[in-house]
């Protein structure tokens, strides 16, 4: 496989022809084929190969050939070659959610998704999709892609070369049919990576048999009260978090003083509530009237983290798969707890630092060795999720914390990490690199890769 860059021009003509320049074919090693297979995507036409004696690495498409493979754009994209094939592309499908209208097509979602798609512009092409606009017979996709002015325009592509699913919907991810959508891709051998969310509990479960679990917090899925009795005595405080939620919401920190009684800790509404109980018994009445009984819930121990101003500090690790396959560290961001709060949550008083700041400050002279053995242990848990994983993966999002003996504990992992971390200025640039890296793994997915690579 040989891979360079080209620049695609159109030509005003009806012929099934593909013109390069004889450079191009001579790095393509195409220069003696005859004829040769051009591909987008899902699409292909066979065309007479014709050399031109011109210098760079130019592409000339007939208006009939460039119609008809529905390229998107003219402009710079990679070109591969394998023998007498030649893929244009890749052609990377954003699976999300569409809205009506043009300024903010994918929602809430609508930077973030313009943000991925300037990683690679020069290097690809993009497009934002959601179930409703495949069409499978026809095996296009009625697609959301980049104007000129900054604003979307809606064309109809081949199917990609890779998904990356960003569906912004728990309870329509967990649908049998939206599980039968995602599955016609893989069929039809087009990658796509982060399958769904995760649940709590999906995660303990990943990794119950693997060399980090010592990594991971005690829990208890659908505690029993004797179980939450049990694991206060044993931990003297606990959370208790909802298996699909996210955002902090709907979480306790459950405390057990022997002398003092039962305290719980949450958010009503904009404000941190703490209550105290001398029975272990009002504390069970408070959660069952709260939140209708432990069903859907896991109680996980809790851990004394390193702390600032006596506030727990935790970390995002921002984990991403590169062009190698290989899992890295994109971004961390660390997060110091609001006075009171039960989370880090920034939303709930929690502030945004650099986790240099926070572990020099910490730690003093051991801060370098810690965040490395804390990157050493995200990456082996990011491998152990994926060794157990049915599905592929390409991002991962970690809460990891440090505890007062400097042991790293991970406390949850989505597979469709959000983004909140990266609004800190110091962190703006890992931002851009973290988008850079899903790109790079796109290249892979799709074998947009040159031998010297793979």
């Amino acid at each position: 496989m040989s891979l360079t860059t080209c620049t695609i021009h159109v030509i005003k003509r009806q012929e099934r022809v593909v013109y390069l320049t004889s450079e191009l074919a001579k790095t393509l090693k195409v220069a003696k084929a005859r004829n040769v297979t051009l591909k987008l995507g899902s699409k292909s036409l066979y065309l007479q190969l014709k050399l031109l004696k011109k210098s760079g690495n130019q592409v000339y498409l007939p208006s009939y050939v460039y119609t008809q493979l529905r390229i998107p754009r003219s402009g710079t994209t990679l070109i591969v070659s394998d023998n007498t094939e030649l893929r244009l592309g890749p052609l990377i499908g954003i699976l999300t959610s569409v809205s009506p209208g043009n300024s903010a097509p994918f929602g809430s979602r609508t930077e973030f998704i313009r943000q991925f798609m300037q990683a690679g512009k020069d290097k690809a092409f993009y497009f934002g999709f959601s179930p409703r606009d495949v069409n499978w017979s026809q095996q296009t996709v009625n697609a959301v892609v980049p104007s000129g002015g900054g604003g979307w325009v809606r064309k109809v592509l081949p199917l990609p070369d890779v998904v990356y699913n960003r569906l912004p919907s728990r309870k329509a991810e967990k649908l049998a049919s939206m599980n039968a959508f995602k599955n016609r891709f893989v069929r039809q051998g087009i990658p796509l990576f982060n399958w769904s969310f995760f649940d709590k509990w999906d995660v303990y479960n990943l990794l119950e048999d693997t060399d980090v679990f010592k990594n991971v917090p005690e829990s208890r899925i659908n505690p029993t009260p004797a179980q939450m009795k049990e694991m206060l005595e044993k931990h003297r405080f606990i959370y208790l978090k909802p298996t699909a939620g996210s955002l902090g919401i709907g979480i306790y920190r459950l405390t057990y003083n022997p002398r003092q009684g039962y305290y719980a800790r949450f958010r009503r509404g904009e404000r941190n509530v703490l209550l105290r109980f001398k029975k272990f018994e009002s504390l069970m009445s408070l959660l069952n009237r709260q939140s209708s009984g432990l069903n859907g819930y896991v109680a996980q121990q809790g851990i004394r983290l390193i702390e600032i101003d006596s506030c727990p500090i935790d970390f995002r690790f921002h984990m991403t798969k590169n062009i190698n396959n290989q899992w890295v560290v994109a971004a961390i961001g660390a997060k110091k707890a609001g006075r009171g709060s039960v989370t880090t949550h920034v939303r709930t008083g929690g502030q945004l630092m650099t986790p240099e700041q926070v572990l020099k400050e910490v730690l003093g002279t051991r801060a370098e060795a810690v965040l490395a053995n804390a990157k050493e242990t995200a990456i082996k848990l990011a491998e152990a999720i994926e060794r157990n994983d049915r599905h592929t993966l390409g991002e991962l999002g970690f809460d990891i914390g440090i505890d007062q003996n400097e042991h790293i504990w991970m406390f949850e992992a989505n597979s469709k990490p959000g983004r909140s971390i990266f609004k800190h200025p110091a962190l703006k640039e890992q931002g851009r690199r973290s988008l850079q890296y899903v790109f790079d793994y796109c290249l892979f997915l799709s074998r947009f890769r040159s031998r010297r690579d793979s």
